[in-house]
C-alpha cells in the first residue's frame, strides 16, 4: 500500500527521484501514465494488469469508455529505476503534469500520484475546506478520528 506525501524536483533531463519507501513496492519497473486532475499516476506492473482488465471489459461501442481507454493507454510509459532511484519522464507526461522542477509524490493505496508543487497545493488547499463533506458522503465507516 502507498501512502505517504513526498517532494522532489524534476532534472533538466527529466529524471525524478521516486521515494525510497515506494521503490520495493513498484519493483524495478512500472508504468506512469496520465492521470485524473492533471497528474501523473504511476502503478506496479501488477496492479496495471488488473486495471488493463477492468478497462478491457468497458463496452468498445460507448464513446466515453473509447475515449477514456485512448486517453489512459496513449500516455502509458514503462520505466525502470537507476541505480540513483530515479526515473525519465518524457515529455508529454511532464507537459500533461506542468512538471517544471518542484514535484509532490503521493502515496494513494494502490497508486503513486506525481503532482507539479503549484497543482497539488491548488488541489489541496480546494478539497481541504470540503473534506468532511465528502467524507461524510462516500465513507461509511466509523475511523474512531
Amino acid at each position: 500500500m502507498f501512502m505517504g506525501e513526498y517532494r522532489h524536483s524534476v532534472d533538466e533531463k527529466g529524471r525524478l527521484i521516486i521515494p525510497s519507501k515506494y521503490r520495493e513496492d513498484l519493483g524495478p519497473s512500472f508504468v506512469v501514465t496520465r492521470g485524473l486532475d492533471h497528474c501523473l499516476f504511476v502503478y506496479p506492473q501488477s496492479e496495471w494488469r488488473n486495471l488493463e482488465q477492468k478497462l478491457k471489459a468497458l463496452p468498445f461501442t460507448r464513446a466515453d469508455a473509447r475515449a477514456f481507454t485512448r486517453f489512459f493507454f496513449s500516455g502509458a510509459i514503462v520505466v525502470e529505476l537507476d541505480k540513483q532511484g530515479r526515473i525519465t519522464l518524457p515529455s508529454h507526461l511532464r507537459d500533461f503534469a506542468k512538471l517544471e522542477k518542484e514535484c509532490v509524490i503521493i502515496g494513494v493505496s494502490n497508486r503513486v500520484e506525481i503532482w507539479s508543487k503549484e497543482a497539488w497545493a491548488a488541489y489541496y488547499e480546494t478539497s481541504e475546506d470540503s473534506f468532511n463533506e465528502i467524507a461524510e458522503k462516500i465513507v461509511d465507516l466509523d475511523l474512531n478520528l
